[in-house]
């Protein structure tokens, strides 16, 4: 079956492709299309709130069921059968944009099975398709954001005074993100008393399951981009620039029983192993 990727509310296309040496007997062929909506509690919230494994069942989004070809005989060669779905949501259920987490996962896909007669093992494949949200039609207005990182702006530090000097400064181009375009900005370093051993952009998810009695938020790591390594020369622009990785981000997503958001960290490590670690919320969007 074709991998493709769709946006909502049109039809899901392709062909199945049978290729067999010699005619092929069978019971039928049907394909099914799925659309589901995982979730997973971390190790560290099982068992806290019973309503979590209510509220942790799969969300069916889509449920198609079609008989492609009735039980006959496939001739040697290669045979191709044409298929078409239409997508649309099950009752009134929402089709989210396709996203792989780690305690959310959005998943489309299709399956195809072809019965085979007695003593004959049944043949199955499986397919996954992207689904793409409808754009926004609105502009993003862009939220351009500053910051000046010292030792008196650093939270949940114990002995601050055995920090070393430094001033850091920077800006991103916006926290309001396409997800399409790249995250942008710059990076400064004024002066710093113990050499710098790397300069480190950190993408993380930020993911909630639940319901009304209590939810599970955790934070993961998507990708670290290194954009600095040694100590740099002060007063030297660095720039900042990430591309957001599909299938592991979506736009910034909420509902009843689960969020999926998203943060940045502008991570700056010392020679001396001290982390200073600026984080930005980040909304996502497609336009």
């Amino acid at each position: 079956m074709q991998y493709c990727k769709f946006p909502l509310q049109e039809v899901v296309a392709g062909v199945i492709v049978l290729v067999c040496k010699e005619s092929l007997q069978h019971h039928g062929i049907t394909l099914n299309m799925e659309g589901l909506v995982n979730l997973q509690l971390s190790s560290k919230s099982v068992g806290v709130f019973e309503a979590f494994y209510n509220s942790v069942k799969p969300i069916q989004l889509i449920s198609n069921n079609i008989e492609v070809a009735k039980a006959g005989k496939i001739p040697g060669g290669k045979t191709e059968i044409p298929f078409e779905f239409p997508l649309q949501a099950k009752g009134n259920k929402v089709l989210y944009e396709t996203y792989h987490g780690v305690f959310v996962n959005i998943q489309y896909t299709l399956r195809c099975d072809m019965k085979r007669p007695l003593l004959a093992k049944d043949l199955s494949r499986n397919c996954e398709f992207i689904v793409h949200c409808q754009p926004q039609k609105s502009k993003i207005a862009p939220t351009p954001v500053n910051f000046t990182v010292t030792p008196d702006t650093l939270e949940n530090i114990r002995e601050r005074s055995s920090l070393p000097k430094f001033l850091i400064r920077g800006h991103l181009d916006a926290t309001n993100c396409v997800i399409s375009q790249p995250l942008t900005g710059e990076v400064l370093v004024e002066n710093s008393d113990t050499p710098i051993k790397s300069i480190e952009l950190q993408l993380v998810r930020v993911e909630t399951c639940g319901c009304a009695e209590g939810y599970a938020r955790d934070a993961t790591e998507i990708q670290n981009i290194q954009i600095a390594e040694g100590d740099v020369c002060h007063g030297l622009s660095i720039p900042i620039y990430m591309v957001f990785p599909r299938l592991f981000t979506c736009p910034t997503l909420e509902t009843t029983n689960f969020k999926v958001e998203f943060e940045v960290n502008v991570v700056i490590v010392l020679h001396d192993d001290h982390l200073i670690t600026e984080n930005f919320p980040l909304k996502l969007c497609r336009v």
